[in-house]
């Protein structure tokens, strides 16, 4: 909106001059300027801030779909955080949760997109359910066995993604993701044909012995979540103190410089996606031998996302990647409860997920960028 104002002679000519609002910054322009440096204490503020909007928007998405804000309240906190079983059985469910998503972020501050983590978990878990079934070793030694064939399993898994990347430069995003496909039909040929339970005839091994399974603490804490802390202290020192840590976030800065510079960024792709794939294995371990007790054929559904999920919230940061698995894991244990109690779908709970990738994701921006006022002269 312009004003037009009148000259000594009579004659008018237009005054561009726009009217002042009464709100200062909103007659303001603006500029889009990257951020030279971010200090720590902003940078987790702003994902803090984008985290709450999306609890915020999940919230109301949930108070949408028939659960009132009262007993979102109660399901999330009061009955998850404060009962002594829902929190007992939100550390069970961290604990492979955590490996998983350490094993993401560790490929990931490789800039390998490791997309395979649920293939790797299946191959991980049969390696470890056939030293079962086939009696290898004695008794004393066989989860000490079946842990390093869960190892074993998931680390070849990736091979061959790593080698078509370093090879012929073929995108791990695709290779990684069909495989998954590739070792879920597998673990379907096993379980509806050689290794289905012979006392049920059920599609799933026959159940580990006693002497097979992750011990209970005292409490009735899973023995699997000593696992993931010693896992998460050995991820922390790989990717915070060690001299590969500086390596690794050189290469996940700019891969070119670090090649340039002479970085040894092959050798380094190759032992980061190596470990991550050992430790999916490991988390596929975890879960049939902590949880199951037994392999089965959905054991793996959703953790491939959640890894994902975690490694991106947490920024690959292993101390991080704890506090967000333990996020995930209350997801998962809230979310069942609703589907119990409120007939909400678990797809709801994955679209929770999917919001708050969206939001951390969105935060980054922030992170990166600032608006910047432009100064205007005034006429």
């Amino acid at each position: 909106m312009f004003l037009k104002r009148s000259t000594l002679g009579g004659a008018t000519s237009a005054d561009q001059r726009p009217l002042k609002s009464s709100i200062p910054w909103l007659s303001r322009r603006y500029t889009i300027e990257i951020r030279q440096q971010i200090g720590p204490t902003r940078r987790i503020a702003i994902v803090m801030a984008a985290l709450a909007l999306g609890i915020l928007i999940s919230g109301a998405i949930l108070v949408a779909a028939g659960v009132s804000p009262s007993d979102l309240a109660s399901e999330f906190i009061v009955q998850t955080l404060f009962d002594a079983q829902s929190l007992r059985a939100v550390l069970f469910q961290a604990a492979p949760l955590i490996v998983t998503g350490l094993a993401a972020a560790i490929a990931f501050r490789a800039r390998f997109w490791n997309l395979g983590l649920e293939g790797q978990m299946i191959m991980g878990a049969v390696c470890a359910t056939a030293v079962s079934i086939h009696d290898v070793g004695s008794p004393t030694a066989r989860m000490a066995l079946m842990a390093l064939a869960s190892l074993a399993g998931g680390l070849a898994w990736v091979i061959a993604p790593l080698a078509l990347r370093l090879h012929l430069g073929i995108n791990e995003m695709i290779s990684t993701l069909m495989l998954n496909y590739v070792a879920g039909n597998f673990l379907l040929f096993l379980l509806y044909g050689a290794w289905k339970d012979p006392n049920d005839a059920f599609p799933h091994s026959r159940q580990y012995a006693a002497f097979e399974r992750l011990p209970t603490l005292a409490g009735g804490l899973s023995s699997a979540l000593l696992v993931a802390v010693a896992v998460v202290l050995a991820a922390w020192w790989l990717l915070e103190r060690s001299r590969a840590s500086l390596y690794l976030r050189f290469i996940h800065a700019n891969d070119s410089v670090a090649r340039a510079v002479g970085v040894p960024l092959r050798r380094l792709l190759i032992g980061a996606v190596l470990v991550s794939g050992a430790l999916s294995g490991l988390s596929g371990w975890l879960i049939c031998a902590g949880q199951e007790n037994r392999l089965t054929q959905s054991f793996y559904s959703g953790y491939g996302f959640s890894g994902v999920l975690i490694a991106f919230l947490a920024r690959n940061n292993p101390l991080g990647a704890l506090g967000v698995a333990l996020l995930v894991a209350v997801l998962f244990v809230a979310g069942r409860s609703l589907q119990v109690f409120y007939q909400v779908p678990f797809s709801m709970v994955q679209l929770i997920q999917a919001i708050l990738v969206i939001s951390v994701a969105a935060s980054d921006f922030l992170v990166r960028h600032r608006f910047q006022p432009v100064a205007t002269r005034a006429e």
